[in-house]
C-alpha cells in the first residue's frame, strides 16, 4: 500500500502542471488495494476485540455485508485511510482533485459525508450540516456479544488498565501531544493523533469533568443553512455510539490525574446526561436489606456476568458480608460493585476478612460502622441472644476483675502514697530535729564557755562516748568495728581528778572477768601513790561501764556508738538519772549528728566540734587548707583530686618540681588509720627520669623553669606515668585494694591528696594531741613518737614523751594550728600528725604537718593511763614525763640530801605504749591465764618503783587484741623491755609447728630499727640476756 501510494503522491504532483497525464486506472488500482488492506486490518483487530468478523457499511445502506463493499464505502474506505495515514497535504490534495470526484459513483449525502471526514475544519463543509435535508449517521457497527466495559480480573497480580480508558502514554513514533488550538475536533481527531484505532469498537469513557455542550459557533457562508446539533446515546447493549467528548474534554485528561467521585455526587454536578449514558460498572450497585442479597438484582447479575473467572471470592466475600450485616441488625447497606469487583486481587481468601475490609466496599460506610460500633448491637442481630447470654456473665465477671484491679491498684498506689507521705514526714521532723539539737548544741556550748572555769574545779562527770562517727561507706569497711570504738579503756582515767566521776558508754558487753580487771587497775591510785599494794581502794562508785541494749539489734547496719545509744532507750534513761542535778559533759569521739541527738536527751553540752566542721576539716584535703591557713610547712603535692586527668596532671608537675623526691603518696580524703593510702617510687620506675636530670641539670634551676624541655619532659611524664602506676602503686591495705584501680576507683569518687614522702634515710613520725577548751584556750596534752609495727605508713603505737623535734619547734607549729582550727569552729580534742627528718643537702631538720584528726585519739586514751598508773605529770612544752621517784631512788637520794632538806621528789620517765598488737593464738587462752604466765615470767608493773608493764584488755570474745604499756626510765630501755614482752607473749601462746597471724615481730623489728643496734651490741645482748637477742632476731 506505501508503494502504490507514494506513485499515486508522484502522480498528484503532476497534476498541477497537466491535468490530462492522469491515468484514473492507476488511481483507482491503489484505492482497491488500500480499501481491502484496511478492510482486512478492520476486520482482523475488531476480530480479535469481539470476537466476531464485521465489515463497514455505508451511510446509505443500514444493511451489513460481510463480502464486496459497494464502491461508496471504497472511498470512505479511502478517506479513512488518509486520515489514519495522518497525511493532511495528501486528503487536502484529494478533496480538491474535481475532475477525479466525478468519475467516483458517490451520491450528495455520501459525498457530503467523504467532505466531512476529509476535511471536517473546513468551514465550507461545516455549513453542510446545516442543510435539512442532508443527514450525516457515522458507520453502524453490529456485533455478536459485546465485551465488557470493565476490567475483569480473574486472580491476584497487577492491576490492568481498563480497556476502555484512554492511554496515559503516548507511543514512541506519535506526534507530540497537542493543545487545545491546534488539536482537531471531533472523533477523527483522535484517531489521527493515534489515540484509537480507526476501525476499532472503542467506547469513550464519560470525563471527570464534563463541561456544558456548547453550541457549533455561527461561521459566516453565502448560502444560510439550519444548524442541527450533534447527539447520539451509549448503550452498551445496543452498540450505539457514544457521544464524542469536546476537544477540552480530551485535554483535560491528558493534562491533570482524574478524581473520582461517587455517581451521586458525579450526577449532581454534571450536566443532565439520561441515565443510559452511564458507565455500566457504576449500575453494579449491590444493595443488602436486612444482612440479605438480592441475588436477582441487576447489579448482582451484571456482576456476576462480566466477573465469572472470580466469582467465587467475590461470592465467598458476600458471605461474610452478609454474615457481618445480619450479626449486627443492620438494615441497609449498599455494597460498591465496582470496589467489589477488586477485592478478589487484593485479598487473600484464605484468611476471613475483616470488619475494615467489608467496610472499605460499602457505600454508607459511616451509617454502618455507626450501626456495628453501637454498644448493644451484637445482640438485636442474628443469634444475639445467645451472645447476649454469654457476653453478660463475661461483663460482670470482667466488671468484678476490673473492680478488683482497681481496689488492688488503689491499694498500691495509697500504700505508696502513703509510704511517701511518711518518708517525707519522717525527713521533715528529722531536718527540724537536728536543726533543733544544732541550735541546742550552740546554746550548752555558750553555757559551757561561760562556766568553765567553775565546771573544771568542781564536781562533775564526763560522760566518755568513743564513738567512730565516720560516714556509712567508712564504717562499713572498718573490720570489728565494735572493737575499734572501745580501744580507749584509758578514758576511765579521768577519774585521776578527785572531782570527776566517769561513764563510760562501751560499744561491748564485758564480761565479768573484764570488770574485775579494771576494777582492779583503777583501784590502784592510793596503792601507787603510797608504794603499798595493800592500799588498793574499790572506786566503783567513781566510775560506771555501760552497755547500750541496741549493741545487737542493728548488726548488718554498721551504726557508730552514737548511734546506738539513741536507740537504746534504757541507758539513756539510766544516764539521764545518773547525771540529774550534777554538772556534767559528754566528750565524743568522731563527731556524729547523734552525738548532738544524745547530748540533746541528756541535756549536757558536748565537748566537742561540729560534725559538719568536724568532717569538712579531718578530710585530708581540709586538713591541708588548715595547714596553709596556719603557714606551717607542709609536703610538696596537690589536693582535691577529684579526676584521672588532673592526677597525672598533678603528679607530672610535682615530679618535675621535685626531682629529689623518690616516693610519692597517695591518700584518699575520707580514709583513716593508713586504709586509704598508697604510694609508688615513681623515680626508680621512670625511664625518662635520667633524661629530665640531665636536662635539669645542663639548663640550670632557673632557667629550667622557662625552658621548652620542661615542657617535653612533661609531656614524657604524663605519657608515662599510667602504665607505672599501674604496676608499681602499692596500697597499704591490700586486702580492700588488691589493684591500683580498685584504689584509684575510690580515690576519685571521695577526692584525695597527692604528698610526697620524706627523701631522707631517718624519718620519725610524731602525734601531737591538743584541746581547745570551751574558753579558746589551746593546749597541747599528749605527744609521742609513732611506732610502725604494720608498715611505715600505719601507726600502730607510740613512745611518750616525743623525743624527735625540738619541743619550742613542736609548740609554735601546734600553737599556730590551734589558733587556726578555732578560728574555724573546733571545739574539744584534736590530734595533729607531723613528720621530721634530716634534709641530705643542708643536714638540718625539717617538720612537715601531715596530718589532723578532730577527735579523741588512742594515743591520748593511752597516755591518760600512763599518768594513772605513774601518778605522774606530762609537761609537753618540755616533752617531759614526771613521776614520784621509787623506793630505791628515794633512799639514794635521802643519802645524799642527808642532813638538808630534800626536793620534791620526782623522776623522769617514758613509755612505749600500743593498741594495735593482734595475735590470733590469744584467742586460746584466757586473759587470767595469760596474766599469771606473764607475772611468773617477769612481765608485770612494779608498784614501789612504779615502772613495768601494763596490759589493756578490750574484749573477751575473740580475745585477739590487747593493748600494752611499758613504763621505764630510759628510752632503751623501755624499748628493749616491751619487745622482750612480746617475745614472752608470742613464745608462751604459741606452737613450735604454729605460730598464728600477729603483727608482733613487725613491731620488734621496728624497735631494732630505733634502737639501731649494732652486731656488737646484739653479741653481747646474747652473753647478757640470750632470750631478748632471740626476741631481736625473730
Amino acid at each position: 500500500i506505501q508503494e502504490d501510494l507514494h506513485k499515486l503522491k508522484m502522480e498528484k504532483n503532476n497534476l498541477k502542471g497537466n491535468v490530462e497525464a492522469v491515468d484514473i486506472c492507476d488511481l483507482r488500482t491503489a484505492t482497491d488495494r488500500t480499501e481491502l488492506g484496511l478492510r482486512k486490518h478492520a476486520e482482523n483487530y475488531l476480530n480479535a476485540i469481539n470476537g466476531q468478523e464485521l465489515s463497514l457499511s455505508s451511510a446509505g445502506n443500514k444493511e451489513v455485508n460481510l463480502k464486496e463493499p459497494p464502491k461508496c464505502q471504497k472511498a470512505l474506505l479511502f478517506a479513512l485511510f488518509c486520515v489514519e495515514s495522518n497525511n493532511v497535504n495528501f486528503y487536502h490534495h484529494f478533496a480538491n482533485l474535481q475532475h477525479v470526484r466525478q468519475f467516483l459513483p458517490l451520491n450528495t449525502s455520501m459525498e457530503m459525508d467523504v467532505k466531512i471526514i476529509l476535511d471536517p475544519e473546513n468551514m465550507d463543509n461545516k455549513d453542510g450540516l446545516k442543510h435539512p435535508n442532508i443527514e450525516t449517521r457515522l458507520p453502524l457497527i453490529t456485533k455478536k456479544k459485546s465485551a465488557p466495559m470493565c476490567s475483569q480480573k480473574t486472580g491476584k497480580g497487577h492491576k490492568v488498565t481498563s480497556p476502555w480508558a484512554l492511554p496515559a502514554f503516548h507511543s514512541l513514533d506519535s506526534a507530540l501531544p497537542l493543545v487545545e488550538d491546534d488539536t482537531p475536533k471531533g472523533p477523527l481527531s483522535l484517531r489521527g493523533q493515534r489515540l484509537i484505532l480507526p476501525a476499532a469498537k472503542r467506547t469513550l469513557p464519560v470525563p471527570p469533568v464534563v463541561s456544558k455542550a456548547a453550541p457549533f459557533p455561527e461561521f459566516p457562508r453565502q448560502h444560510k443553512k439550519s444548524a442541527a446539533a450533534i447527539c447520539g446515546t451509549y448503550s452498551c447493549g445496543k452498540g450505539n455510539i457514544a457521544p464524542l467528548p469536546s476537544s477540552n474534554s480530551v485535554v483535560s485528561t491528558r493534562k491533570s490525574k482524574p478524581e473520582w467521585t461517587y455517581p451521586a455526587q458525579q450526577l449532581d454536578s454534571e450536566v443532565h446526561v439520561p441515565s443510559q449514558t452511564q458507565d455500566p460498572c457504576l449500575d453494579w450497585d449491590i444493595a443488602v436489606h436486612h444482612g440479605t442479597v438480592d441475588q436477582k438484582a441487576p447489579g448482582f447479575l451484571a456482576l456476576q456476568q462480566h466477573h465469572h473467572s472470580s466469582w467465587g471470592s467475590i461470592v465467598q466475600f458476600l458471605e461474610h458480608t452478609e454474615k457481618l450485616l445480619k450479626d449486627h441488625a443492620v438494615p441497609l447497606a449498599t455494597i460498591s460493585g465496582q470496589k467489589l469487583a477488586q477485592i478478589p486481587s487484593d485479598f487473600d481468601f484464605n484468611e476471613n476478612p475483616t470488619k475494615s475490609d467489608i467496610l472499605s466496599v460499602i457505600k454508607n460506610q459511616s451509617a454502618v460502622e455507626e450501626l456495628l460500633n453501637r454498644p448493644g448491637q451484637r445482640c438485636r442481630g442474628q443469634g444475639g441472644t445467645a451472645v447476649a447470654a454469654a457476653e453478660i456473665p463475661r461483663r460482670c465477671h470482667g466488671a468484678a476483675l476490673g473492680s478488683g484491679q482497681q481496689q488492688w491498684a488503689a491499694g498500691v498506689l495509697g500504700a505508696s502514697w502513703r509510704s511517701w507521705n511518711h518518708l517525707a514526714r519522717v525527713r521533715n521532723a528529722l531536718r527540724e530535729a537536728r536543726h533543733r539539737h544544732l541550735e541546742n548544741f550552740y546554746s550548752r556550748a555558750k553555757h559551757l564557755a561561760a562556766n568553765w572555769n567553775r565546771i573544771r574545779t568542781s564536781r562533775r562527770t564526763i560522760i566518755h562516748i568513743p564513738s567512730l562517727g565516720y560516714s556509712q561507706h567508712i564504717r562499713q569497711h572498718i573490720p570489728d568495728l565494735a572493737l575499734q570504738q572501745n580501744l580507749q579503756m584509758g578514758r576511765l582515767c579521768d577519774i585521776l581528778d578527785a572531782n570527776v566521776d566517769v561513764i563510760y558508754i562501751c560499744p561491748l558487753a564485758l564480761s565479768e572477768e573484764l570488770l574485775q580487771y579494771y576494777n582492779k587497775l583503777l583501784g590502784l591510785q592510793a596503792a601507787v601513790r603510797s608504794g603499798n599494794p595493800e592500799d588498793m581502794a574499790d572506786l566503783q562508785d567513781r566510775f560506771k561501764i555501760l552497755t547500750p541494749e541496741a549493741i545487737n539489734s542493728f548488726p548488718e547496719h554498721h551504726m557508730c556508738l552514737a548511734s546506738v545509744l539513741k536507740y537504746s532507750p534504757r541507758t539513756i534513761q539510766r544516764l539521764q538519772v545518773l547525771v540529774q542535778s550534777r554538772d556534767a559533759y559528754m566528750v565524743g569521739g568522731v563527731p556524729h549528728q547523734d552525738d548532738l541527738a544524745v547530748a540533746d536527751m541528756l541535756q549536757v553540752p558536748l565537748l566537742g566540734s561540729e560534725p559538719a566542721v568536724a568532717q569538712l576539716y579531718s578530710t585530708k584535703s581540709g586538713s591541708k587548707r588548715i595547714f596553709a591557713s596556719a603557714g606551717v610547712q607542709t609536703p610538696p603535692g596537690k589536693w582535691g583530686i577529684h579526676s584521672r586527668e588532673q592526677l597525672l596532671h598533678a603528679l607530672s608537675q610535682l615530679i618535675l618540681d621535685n626531682m629529689e623526691v623518690q616516693r610519692w603518696l597517695f591518700k584518699v580524703d575520707d580514709e583513716h588509720g593508713g586504709n586509704g593510702t598508697a604510694y609508688c617510687d615513681v623515680i626508680s620506675h621512670l625511664q625518662c627520669y635520667h633524661w629530665i636530670q640531665k636536662e635539669w641539670q645542663g639548663h640550670g634551676p632557673e632557667v629550667w623553669n622557662k625552658s621548652q624541655a620542661r615542657e617535653l619532659a612533661l609531656v614524657k611524664i604524663s605519657q608515662e606515668l599510667p602504665g607505672l602506676l599501674a604496676q608499681h602503686v602499692q596500697p597499704v591495705n591490700e586486702k580492700r585494694f588488691p589493684t591500683w584501680e580498685k584504689f584509684l576507683q575510690t580515690f576519685l569518687s571521695q577526692g584525695g591528696v597527692i604528698e610526697a614522702f620524706p627523701f631522707s634515710a631517718s624519718i620519725t613520725n610524731l602525734t601531737v594531741d591538743l584541746l581547745i577548751e570551751p574558753t579558746g584556750e589551746v593546749t597541747m596534752v599528749s605527744s609521742g613518737d609513732q611506732l610502725h609495727a604494720e608498715g611505715p605508713l600505719r601507726s600502730s603505737g607510740t613512745t611518750i614523751p616525743q623525743r624527735s623535734v625540738n619541743p619550742a619547734v613542736l609548740n609554735s607549729l601546734c600553737s599556730k594550728i590551734g589558733e587556726v582550727c578555732k578560728s574555724k569552729g573546733v571545739l574539744g580534742y584534736f590530734s595533729v600528725d607531723f613528720v621530721a627528718f634530716t634534709h641530705p643537702q643542708t643536714r638540718e631538720q625539717q617538720v612537715w604537718a601531715t596530718d589532723l584528726d578532730l577527735c579523741y585519739s588512742d594515743q591520748l586514751a593511752l597516755t591518760q593511763l600512763l599518768l594513772y598508773v605513774t601518778d605522774g605529770n606530762l609537761d609537753c612544752g618540755s616533752s617531759r614525763l614526771q613521776g614520784p621517784l621509787g623506793s630505791k631512788e628515794s633512799r639514794s637520794q635521802w643519802i645524799q640530801h642527808e642532813g638538808t632538806k630534800p626536793p620534791a621528789p620526782s623522776s623522769l620517765r617514758c613509755a612505749v605504749a600500743s593498741s594495735q598488737l593482734r595475735h590470733s593464738s590469744l584467742s586460746g587462752i584466757s586473759y587470767n591465764l595469760l596474766l599469771h604466765t606473764c607475772k611468773a615470767r617477769g612481765v608485770g608493773f612494779d608498784l614501789q618503783e612504779k615502772q613495768g608493764t601494763v596490759f589493756v584488755l578490750y574484749e573477751d570474745q575473740k580475745r585477739h587484741r590487747l593493748g600494752m604499756i611499758t613504763i621505764g626510765e630510759d628510752l632503751q630501755g623501755v624499748l628493749l623491755t616491751f619487745a622482750r614482752n612480746l617475745f614472752i607473749i608470742h613464745q608462751e601462746i604459741s606452737a613450735p609447728n604454729m605460730q598464728g597471724e600477729t603483727n608482733f615481730k613487725m613491731a620488734i623489728r621496728d624497735i631494732e630499727a630505733i634502737l639501731g643496734v649494732t652486731a656488737e651490741n646484739k653479741l653481747k645482748l646474747e652473753e647478757e640476756q640470750p632470750w631478748e637477742a632471740d626476741a631481736l632476731k625473730e
